[in-house]
């Protein structure tokens, strides 16, 4: 006879970190989708969900030869990695930054919810969502906050009408003050 708890175990994780892991990914990648940003919903959740594997296996395995910090220092690196392709360089400005902050930030959380903390990383999700949409509605509220490095890039290439632009292909430098 088949015995349904044995084929639905996955010991060491649990089905409630992984339902957790896949809530916490979908509110941030709703989000990030929903602004067409490179990682969305199913990035999201599969850096969550991936991070939460490696914290879970690397405590399920803990003894005095094994050190659990080690794993997580590993899991950084690597979707620093992920953050890394996720930046791109157009015409002189960098784009994707806020997408790889997230994206580690989302690691961050898969490790939260590997040590055994879910409701704070849910509580965590919340407050992500409202930092991208909070920090944007204040940015188009205020034209003092989208000066600079803060300037989308069609604000930049629209204010400065191409002249950076040229001025770089005329192999020119601009005046200094």
């Amino acid at each position: 006879m088949l015995d349904w708890s044995v084929l639905l175990s996955i010991a060491p994780y649990n089905w409630s970190d992984i339902g957790i892991a896949l809530l916490c990914g979908s509110i941030i990648g709703i989000e990030r989708q929903l602004r067409g940003k490179p990682a969305g919903i199913r990035t999201s959740i599969l850096i969550i969900v991936g991070t939460y594997l490696f914290i879970a296996t690397s405590m399920s395995i803990n003894s005095d030869m094994t050190d659990p910090s080690r794993i997580i220092g590993q899991v950084i690196t690597g979707v620093g990695f992920l953050g890394a392709g996720v930046m791109l360089t157009r015409d002189g400005v960098v784009v994707g930054v806020t997408s790889a902050a997230t994206i580690w930030v989302l690691a961050a959380i898969g490790v939260s919810i590997g040590i055994g903390h879910g409701v704070v990383a849910i509580k965590l999700s919340l407050f992500v969502i409202a930092v991208l949409t909070g920090i944007d509605f204040l940015e188009d509220s205020s034209s003092a906050m989208r000066r600079g490095v803060h300037q989308t890039y069609q604000d930049w290439f629209g204010r400065k009408k191409g002249r950076l632009f040229r001025r770089r292909k005329l192999n020119k430098t601009p005046k200094s003050d």
